[in-house]
């Protein structure tokens, strides 16, 4: 588990490599927001945080769990989510989310949530579990409300907990991720899936593995995640829009009128040597957001700037790495350093099968490949993981390491409905500790690869990025030559499969490239952004 906690104070070069990484509140382009401006320095980041990658959803969920149980009266709980599920185990029998946040409320913890509205559960989708989520929630006092202020096709998406303490603010912690509170995620390191399983393509079996990272801070950005949530929270805009979603709320008297914050607590105290960075997607919509009325894409903007310093590798973890206009911002750095060396991890296959939902998601995807091996050519790798068994793992994590400098993990995936369209949340980090040798987000990539290498890996191969990105190479043809040869013999270490996809013929092409384009991954962007191909 990476962790980064109170080590030593920031170098005197500190101010002037974050802001070489990161986002300055004019490059935000979000005047109207109180994120940065609630600062006194101007910056729009906070620093002396301490930060944990929670890695795998049972990992998170114990932890969750752990801390939700320890929260008292006049505590305050706050969560987003795109997917809940009430029932959904975080620490085994007697702790479903919905039983646990409600039994806090009952002891008088302020227990808020926002929750994507969702469509119909015989779409796949969760409007029926989100509901009956918000419904536990409400009846023990708490307060949880379903939220479609969203673009047409779109949704929240954003994954966020804060933890917020009366009488131990030493305490407060907000997780930040790709991690719903929902089935299918609560899986471990051995990957045999999540018992509370979630439907997915064939190929995953009947218990799907996942893997997933959210990560836990500790520090002053809590108050910054809080006001996220805040912002959201305050919207005057009403909940829904549709006239048959309000007859509908009318009908089941839902409850359509958020309660008044209560006034904030200080920020927490400085406890570690993390600079923290909170990254945003709100599309541009009719009306606006008030804090974001032009739309806010610090998600790409953040990417796109910290690529630009990029110079010996790039590591992605991601569910999607689809769209040609996210591919040429990591195109474009392979083609201004060439020795930079890009290694993706991605599903293999997509979460879902049939005749009309699997080619959109591969036409999506083969043009951003080929997009980045022209830039890149045999500095760019993707693959794909599957447990001991042979069964593919499900890549859901965000998470993305430049240079063992600028981490970041959060809900956005590399797709431009993440960076355009829907509402996203993520945290890049920047180790300020002065042994930069060995940083948080060096940790955090050496930690992930030896759980895809699956081996005893020398510690200067990890540090060496030409002999790590070999390593994966050498450990993903191993295992695809035992399974081309039949699987005889002991099967090799690691997780690692060379990443392939079908061609899809023309006729698939045609109308699937539509459908790609308007449903599975829209552009939130305004007119002139677009045609001007910039975030």
């Amino acid at each position: 588990m990476a962790q980064l906690g109170e080590r030593s104070m920031p170098t005197t070069d500190a101010d002037r490599d974050l802001r070489r990484w990161f986002l300055s509140a004019d490059e935000r382009g979000n005047p109207q927001t109180s994120l940065d401006s609630r600062h006194p320095d101007g910056l729009a980041w906070s620093t002396g945080n301490r930060v944990r990658a929670l890695v795998h959803g049972s990992v998170y969920f114990a932890e969750l769990y752990a801390a939700v149980e320890a929260m008292a009266s006049g505590d305050l709980l706050l969560f987003t989510d795109w997917r809940s599920d009430p029932d959904e185990l975080l620490d085994g029998p007697g702790s479903e989310v919905g039983s646990v946040f409600a039994a806090a409320a009952r002891r008088g913890v302020d227990v808020r949530g926002l929750v994507w509205r969702s469509h119909p559960d015989q779409l796949n989708f969760s409007a029926g579990t989100n509901r009956a989520l918000g419904d536990v929630i409400e009846a023990s006092g708490g307060q949880c409300l379903l939220d479609m202020r969203v673009r047409p096709l779109g949704s929240h998406h954003q994954k966020l907990v804060v933890l917020r303490h009366a009488r131990h603010p030493e305490r407060d912690v907000a997780y930040i991720g790709g991690i719903d509170l929902c089935h299918g995620r609560r899986d471990d390191a051995d990957h045999r899936g999540d018992p509370q399983s979630q439907p997915m393509a064939a190929v995953y079996g009947p218990r799907p593995p996942w893997h997933d990272v959210q990560l836990a801070v500790q520090g002053p950005a809590v108050g910054d995640a809080e006001t996220v949530f805040r912002e959201r929270w305050d919207d005057p805009a009403p909940l829904s829009r549709g006239p048959v979603r309000i007859v509908l709320d009318l009908v089941r008297r839902e409850d359509r009128s958020p309660r008044p914050m209560p006034p904030r607590r200080p920020d927490p105290e400085v406890c570690g040597a993390a600079a923290v960075q909170l990254l945003r997607t709100y599309p541009n919509r009719t009306p606006g957001y008030p804090f974001a009325p032009q739309g806010e894409l610090s998600v790409a903007r953040g990417y796109r700037k910290a690529l630009a310093q990029a110079e010996s590798l790039v590591y992605v973890e991601d569910q999607y790495l689809w769209s040609v206009d996210v591919a040429r911002v990591f195109a474009e750095a392979l083609a201004r350093r060439p020795a930079l060396r890009l290694v993706a991890v991605i599903p293999r296959f997509p979460d879902q099968d049939g005749r009309t939902s699997t080619p959109p998601n591969l036409v999506g995807r083969a043009k951003a490949m080929r997009v980045l091996r022209a830039a890149g050519g045999g500095r760019v790798a993707v693959y794909g993981i599957e447990n001991d068994d042979g069964t593919p793992i499900y890549v859901h994590a965000k998470v993305c390491v430049i240079d063992d400098t600028w981490a970041c993990i959060g809900s956005d995936n590399a797709n431009r409905r993440s960076w355009t369209h829907d509402s996203e949340l993520s945290s890049a980090v920047i180790d300020l500790s002065r042994d930069r040798s060995e940083s948080w987000a060096r940790s955090l990539r050496h930690d992930l690869s030896r759980e895809h290498l699956g081996a005893d890996v020398q510690h200067a191969v990890l540090n060496d990025s030409a002999r790590w990105f070999d390593a994966f190479q050498t450990a993903a043809s191993d295992l695809d030559d035992w399974h081309r040869t039949g699987r005889r013999g002991p099967r090799p270490p690691g997780q690692l499969r060379t990443y392939t996809q079908p061609a899809l013929s023309p006729w698939t092409r045609v109308w699937a490239t539509p459908l790609y384009r308007l449903l599975y991954d829209p552009d939130g962007r305004s007119v002139g952004q677009r045609w001007a191909r910039r975030f």
